[in-house]
């Protein structure tokens, strides 16, 4: 295969990715002024229905235009040997391949990101601000996008020179010591997100003692888990909607509460709301999502390996040099529709336990609260009611409402 082929490769993928990504989206579109269904009346009322379709339309127009910018802009990038000119500059400044690689990745993410800037605030200060989700402000804005810089050029930053590193001493033998940096690192993230990255971003405050508490604790004491570490977030500092969700395991293990999730549900439908998280605890999801996800890992970096070390990677990127970080590219956009694939299986997994976790939810606690806290949850974040089955399967890691509320439904 020359160079000039795998070129074109990468575009088909390129292309026909986009193309079946926007065929799904105008399917899932078809379906926004569908009926309500039956089971699902009661979340909206009829000018709380029209609120989410025009919600819906607009996120979807706004999608097209997105994608399709960052499309073109890719396609432009590759045709006009933008990796050839930014990887000179890399250049110009070092002859180290780790300090070539980290300009290189620099210019090419901040780059992007500034490129993306005005889409992202347009969706925040425009569009969650019409459908009154919006709370956040300028300079809370403009403060995520420093901290999320430093954390990318901190964190990004040192285990890309460190898998270089492993490259420069063990060759294709790196992706080893890559897999064990990784897997370390995904395991702490997984222990320590909460106290290390969630504090970076918001205040995290222990739930007061009271009604909540002693009803939370009351039913994890029922189950069987050990659960000292319950806080509530501010997540109204940046929107309406609301989450919950647990972080850790083994001794630093803790329940995140939104304190929007507060605001807007029932005690007991909060309760319901972690009757589930525990079961994902119970059914040992936790540990096989973190496993399947080191799994992967481990194999895509085999797979780089192989590959990451032929010149061809570069040149099809009209890069007159080889390197790791061209052939990091190269492969990435080539890789993307095994990851697809991936994809596809995780999702079905994902949906399948989160039956699991209802069902068990349901069993240990009671299934009405936490219907309702779903339809509520839903309503608040005025959710597509009647998403394309082509669309649920592709891109949904949880089942729709009324498959889950038509599940909890059943006798045990």
């Amino acid at each position: 295969m020359t160079a000039t082929t795998l070129f074109y490769v990468i575009l088909a993928i390129l292309i026909v990715n986009f193309i079946i990504d926007k065929v799904l989206d105008a399917l899932n579109a078809k379906h926004f002024n569908d009926p309500i269904p039956h089971e699902l009346q009661d979340v909206y009322d009829e000018t709380e229905y029209k609120k989410s379709q025009a919600y819906k339309k607009t996120n979807y127009r706004f999608g097209l235009l997105t994608s399709t910018f960052s499309l073109v802009l890719t396609l432009v990038f590759l045709f006009l040997d933008g990796f050839e000119y930014v990887d000179n500059i890399a250049r110009s400044y070092s002859e180290s391949p780790i300090i070539i690689a980290l300009i290189f990745f620099g210019i090419i993410m901040i780059g992007s990101d500034i490129l993306s800037t005005p889409f992202s605030y347009y969706r925040t200060f425009v569009i969650e601000e019409r459908f009154g989700f919006n709370k956040t402000t300028k300079k809370t804005f403009l403060m995520d996008k420093i901290k999320g810089w430093l954390m990318m050029v901190f964190l990004g930053g040192g285990i890309l020179a460190l898998i270089i590193w492993f490259y420069q001493f063990s060759g294709d033998n790196f992706w080893l010591y890559a897999w064990a940096l990784t897997t370390v690192f995904t395991i702490i993230m997984n222990m320590f997100y909460a106290k290390l990255i969630v504090p970076l971003f918001n205040k995290q405050t222990p739930l007061d003692a009271g009604g909540l508490r002693d009803k939370i604790s009351n039913y994890a004491n029922s189950v069987g888990f050990k659960l000292d570490k319950i806080f509530v977030i501010d997540g109204s500092k940046r929107s309406t909607k609301a989450n919950a969700y647990f972080s850790g395991f083994g001794s630093e293990k803790r329940v995140t509460l939104f304190d929007t999730l507060i605001n807007d549900l029932e005690d007991e439908e909060i309760v319901a709301v972690l009757a589930h998280e525990v079961g994902h605890y119970k059914k040992k999801h936790i540990i096989f999502n973190l496993t399947a996800s080191i799994i992967l890992t481990g194999l895509t970096l085999y797979i780089l390996s192989i590959f990451i070390s032929n010149p061809l990677l570069s040149h099809a990127l009209g890069v007159d040099i080889p390197s790791f970080h061209i052939g990091l590219i190269a492969f990435g956009l080539l890789y993307a529709p095994i990851s697809e694939v991936t994809s596809l299986i995780m999702n079905w997994i994902s949906r399948t336990f989160e039956y699991q976790a209802d069902n068990y939810a349901k069993k240990t606690y009671k299934a009405q609260p936490l219907i309702s806290s779903l339809k509520k949850l839903s309503k608040n974040s005025l959710s597509n009611l009647t998403p394309h089955k082509a669309y649920v399967f592709v891109h949904y890691s949880h089942p729709t409402l009324l498959e889950r509320i038509k599940n909890l439904k059943l006798k045990a």
